[in-house]
């Protein structure tokens, strides 16, 4: 496979602004960082994506990949990132035949900072059937607990997102920034670019809504387990039984909502029901 040129133009994520307390004391407190780069790909402007710039390269590339604009690894040339200028210019050797009709189709999504997705990316999901995973509750609850070990942005500026291949209980790739939809972009393009060992990768974590997007772009990535912090939308839970995902929705300490997980869910670490608990057992 011939050589991909790529920019290492990595930034802080975040920086140290001053801030007045609740006590009008004056302290440093850091913040994340909130950058534009606009995509061009064989000179032709995309998209504007909003980012803490930490992994510019593998964001482009796994936006153009996720968004059915890049098909094939080996039709990749180079990636360079130029912060002067805000822009990354992605040069490849074959575009798609309707990248016209694709482009003039578009949908803001959900996602934070207004995420769009193109025309036509359903097509982009393979079809072959996705895994079916089989998850037990006590390896669920593990994982939860080694996420926590991750979110490094997060715990000291707040206001991102952060998103992680797993393998069960084990962490093995995990990015922040502004918007989920850019970290999960940015994991598959470390994926596609061969610069994260996530062979095996059976669990999706984010810390945003189980979306369409994000539904789509998980079965992109041949996983079927996809995992969340946060809520559902109707129409992530109609892709995810087209598709074949199961859904683990509100996963924080020792409470979940699964959903399609028939024959896949093993619980095997049912909690206490403790006095105040929405569903009681009935007497």
């Amino acid at each position: 496979m011939p050589p991909i040129s790529l920019s290492r133009a990595r930034l802080p994520a975040t920086l140290e602004i001053e801030v007045l307390d609740e006590y009008g004391d004056p302290r440093r407190q850091a913040i994340a960082a909130e950058r534009p780069l606009t995509l061009y790909l064989n000179k032709r402007e995309i998209v504007t994506l909003m980012t803490l710039g930490a992994d510019p390269e593998a964001l482009v590339v796994g936006y153009l990949r996720n968004q059915g604009l890049l098909e094939r690894r080996e039709d990749l040339e180079a990636v360079h990132v130029d912060w002067e200028v805000e822009a990354a210019a992605v040069v490849t050797r074959h575009l798609p035949e309707d990248l016209d009709e694709r482009l003039g189709h578009r949908t803001v999504t959900t996602g934070c900072g207004q995420g769009t997705v193109f025309g036509r990316i359903l097509d982009a999901v393979p079809r072959q059937p996705l895994p079916d995973t089989p998850v037990r509750q006590s390896v669920l609850y593990a994982l939860l607990e080694n996420l926590g070990a991750h979110n490094e942005t997060y715990r000291s500026a707040g206001a991102v997102h952060g998103c992680a291949l797993c393998r069960q209980d084990s962490v093995l790739d995990f990015v922040e920034d502004v918007g989920r939809h850019n970290a999960v972009d940015t994991l598959a393009g470390r994926q596609w670019l061969g610069e994260s060992e996530t062979d095996g990768a059976d669990i999706f974590y984010t810390t945003g809504r189980l979306t369409s997007e994000m539904v789509i772009k998980v079965a992109q990535m041949g996983i079927g387990v996809l995992v969340s912090r946060s809520g559902v939308t109707q129409k992530g839970v109609e892709l995810a039984e087209r598709f074949g995902v199961m859904l683990v929705a509100r996963a924080k300490g020792r409470h979940f909502q699964a959903i399609h997980a028939q024959r896949r869910l093993e619980l095997d670490a049912i909690p206490a029901r403790r006095p105040g608990d929405r569903r009681r057992e009935k007497a």
